[in-house]
């Protein structure tokens, strides 16, 4: 592998974005699609400038959102700063859609009929170094430790509208989904999915399996729709309604509740 000409040049940006912790606490803020770089060798991927606005591209507004939670939380937020049209961070490497050639009706042209080395290139140098950061945070903490997952979801798939305004994902970890969909439900304006608007499995999602579900940790994977946090008044609203919601849940996991 040592052989193979790198994906990154000098000038492109590193695969993660670390905002540091300033306050003790039980959180680790990650965020898979908060970016949307792509390294330069790969020009736009044959994808219109157009669709890099979309949300093949990125989780709209989760970036705003992340920023403004790990400041009132004073938690640590790791984000990914390639676009999932380059590689999707919460796909397990190999997986048939970690590259994908069509997205939502795009073709993305740069990902057609891939070789394994530039496969390999992608994970090498900005899958793995994403996630091997994140494994790195977990493993120098000394206190109790919950991952919270930031996505955000599009209005309209496929031509399907999805109705809610929140999902909660969870797999293994009921317990945390079921206190966290209680606190959502109980605000009384929003319309709160379980496992919606996506199921979270251990092959259809990588990040929450990998670094919390192996060890046994709490997490949420909180899913907020896209209109809802597109400009920076959305983005601080539901920033301030999940730091004050977290703490609430913390305390009933950590109360066995």
């Amino acid at each position: 592998m040592s052989g193979f000409l790198p994906l990154l040049g000098p000038d492109d940006p590193m695969p993660y974005r670390i905002t540091k912790a300033t306050a003790e606490g039980p959180f680790v803020l990650v965020s898979d699609h908060a970016g949307r770089a792509v390294p330069q060798c790969l020009g736009r991927l044959g994808v219109s400038e157009a669709e890099w606005d979309r949300h093949i591209a990125w989780d709209i507004g989760i970036h705003g959102v992340g920023i403004e939670l790990s400041r009132l939380l004073g938690s640590v937020l790791v984000e990914q700063v390639y676009s999932r049209l380059v590689i999707d961070s919460n796909r397990a490497p190999g997986h048939p859609t970690s590259i994908p050639a069509i997205s939502d009706r795009t073709e993305i042209e740069g990902n057609r009929a891939l070789s394994s080395v530039c496969r390999a290139r992608r994970e090498r140098e900005i899958l793995h170094p994403y996630h091997d950061r994140i494994a790195e945070i977990l493993r120098e903490r000394s206190g109790p430790t919950a991952l919270i997952a930031l996505h955000s979801f599009t209005p309209t798939m496929n031509g399907m509208a999805r109705p809610w305004h929140v999902g909660i994902l969870h797999h293994r970890d009921t317990r945390s989904a079921h206190i966290m969909l209680d606190l959502l439900r109980q605000e009384g304006d929003l319309c709160v999915g379980d496992n919606e608007p996506y199921v979270l499995t251990a092959t259809s999602d990588y990040t929450v399996p990998y670094h919390a579900e192996r060890a046994n940790l709490p997490y949420l994977e909180i899913e907020i729709r896209q209109d809802l946090i597109e400009d920076e008044a959305g983005q601080q609203s539901w920033a301030q309604r999940l730091a004050r919601l977290l703490p609430l849940y913390w305390s009933a996991i950590s109360q066995g509740q």
